[in-house]
């Protein structure tokens, strides 16, 4: 397929082009911007300086609270950018760089989720031998795949993005550089551009949704063999949670990307980005702080120390 283009930069629609909408939004999306930064680097940080959270499934939770930052960050400045100065150019090589990072830190968070759910898999169902099953080894070589695997599928994805022709316009009907938008300003024939995209994100989503069904069913059924509601509860709670985070990132991620362009409504995709790209990275931590007594303690334990000082 030709690589060539005569498109040098990229100018995107954006979210609205009502002037009166640029400083909420703008003050908007700075808020959950500052939320996503506190929210991620703060759980890194306590995770890192609490030993009681040097568990294999706080080790999880620190990478997926790097990885929510990483894709976030690709994202959102330059969206703020656009309400704040008007800065809707993007070159044709930082496009390039942003949907990278953008598919490499969300993928990797696909993998990291069904780690997380063998993690929780090995909590709840074998208890005895947890501490052998989750070893360091066993839980780094899960990371560093993750994160191979991640930057793989992202090579891939942005090389067949990125040789195709962009002749036609340079003006991206969204807010960043995302999959569909791109693939309607190209001049190529993108039928195999497609069933090659739409073949990865398959792969990749089926071989973690394996795991983690796997992993819950037999979750469920040592939960529904449990006589003891204390044992019952904690189990639940173990796992709530994860089951949150799994939900929220693939039934939007799934809504996005597992459909033809044909189908594709730009200002859904826009509304569903949104959520997917910004709002999630923003919620993960909240979601696993909230409801989690040991995340508390440790805050507790870190607020005290600090008032020592």
């Amino acid at each position: 397929m030709e690589n060539s283009t005569e498109v040098t930069e990229f100018i995107f629609v954006g979210i609205t082009d009502d002037p009166e909408l640029q400083v909420p939004l703008f003050v908007m999306f700075t808020l959950i911007y500052l939320v996503t930064l506190v929210g991620n680097l703060g759980m890194i940080i306590l995770i890192l300086l609490d030993s009681h959270l040097h568990t294999p499934m706080y080790f999880f939770l620190s990478n997926l609270s790097f990885v929510d930052l990483g894709y976030s960050t690709a994202v959102t400045p330059k969206v703020m950018s656009g309400f704040l100065v008007g800065d809707k150019i993007i070159s044709y090589n930082a496009c390039a760089a942003q949907i990278f990072f953008f598919v490499s830190f969300v993928t990797v968070e696909n993998f990291l989720l069904a780690a997380m759910a063998y993690d929780r898999h090995a909590a709840v169902c074998k208890p005895l031998h947890y501490t052998t099953i989750m070893t360091t080894q066993v839980c780094a070589c899960l990371v560093i795949g993750s994160f191979v695997l991640g930057f793989v599928n992202a090579s891939i994805h942005t090389g067949d993005i990125f040789g195709l022709s962009f002749c036609r316009s340079n003006v991206v009907d969204h807010f960043f550089c995302d999959t569909p938008a791109l693939l309607a300003l190209s001049c190529s024939d993108i039928y195999r551009t497609e069933m090659v995209l739409f073949v990865l994100v398959s792969i990749n989503v089926l071989f973690s949704n394996v795991i983690i069904t796997i992993s819950y069913v037999f979750i469920f059924i040592t939960i529904m063999r449990m006589r003891s509601s204390q044992g019952y509860h904690k189990a639940f709670s173990t796992c709530a949670s994860h089951l949150t985070a799994i939900s929220i990132f693939y039934g939007t991620g799934i809504f996005m990307y597992l459909q033809p362009s044909s189908s594709h409504s730009m200002e859904t995709d826009k509304m569903a980005s949104v959520f997917y790209a910004i709002v999630i990275p923003m919620l993960n931590p909240l979601i696993y702080s909230l409801r989690n007594k040991e995340v508390k303690s440790a805050f507790e334990r870190l607020w005290k120390r600090q008032s020592l000082l």
